[in-house]
């Protein structure tokens, strides 16, 4: 102990000044013997190395909270790839989701123009079809009225035949007429 020569001066001094003064001496003095304690405390826990231990011990501490530090930073790295990920599949699927909207928008309007073009050909149809019935009505009707015409011709010639002719002549030539006039009329 390297304290030892200043323990024995600080003794020395005290029993040298004793005899001379009247005050309490130095080992009556509380102070001394807490000072005194306190060096022989420190000196036993540097023999025993205790600076060393609690030295290493905040090193470790220091070590563990680098690590900590290092991991927290290596987590916030992480955490914002993962944002950046999850950013980037949003706009992709933003992107996905105008795609597939502007594609619908497409194909409904694609689907309109069939539409609307199925129902012009079917208008079209429809209107051939009307028209092409009223001709055939226009043609009946016709072929009617000329049969009625024929027939009243017909019976028109017979009565006058009759009036100027004898009956045997009348009839014979009233028939000829009638099948000529049939034939052509149709």
């Amino acid at each position: 102990m390297t304290n030892l020569p200043l323990i024995a001066f600080l003794f020395a001094e005290e029993t040298h000044g004793a005899s001379t003064h009247s005050s309490p001496g130095l080992l009556a003095d509380t102070s001394f013997w807490v000072s005194l304690g306190f060096l022989i405390v420190i000196g036993i826990f540097w023999k025993m190395g205790v600076h060393k231990t609690i030295a290493k011990s905040l090193d470790d501490r220091s070590a563990k909270i680098s690590d900590e530090l290092d991991e927290a930073r290596r987590l916030r790295e992480e955490a914002q790839e993962l944002l950046a990920q999850y950013q980037r599949r949003q706009r992709e699927a933003e992107d996905e989701a105008a795609t597939i909207v502007d594609q619908a928008k497409k194909d409904a309007e694609r689907l309109g123009r069939e539409a609307q073009e199925k129902i012009n050909e079917q208008l079209e149809r429809r209107t051939k079809a009307a028209e092409e019935k009223i001709a055939r009505a226009e043609a009946q009707a016709l072929n009617e009225v000329r049969g009625q015409t024929t027939d009243l011709a017909v019976n028109a010639a017979r009565s006058i035949i009759k009036d100027r002719m004898d009956e045997g002549a009348q009839s014979s030539m009233v028939e000829k007429a009638i099948s000529d006039l049939r034939s052509k009329l149709n």
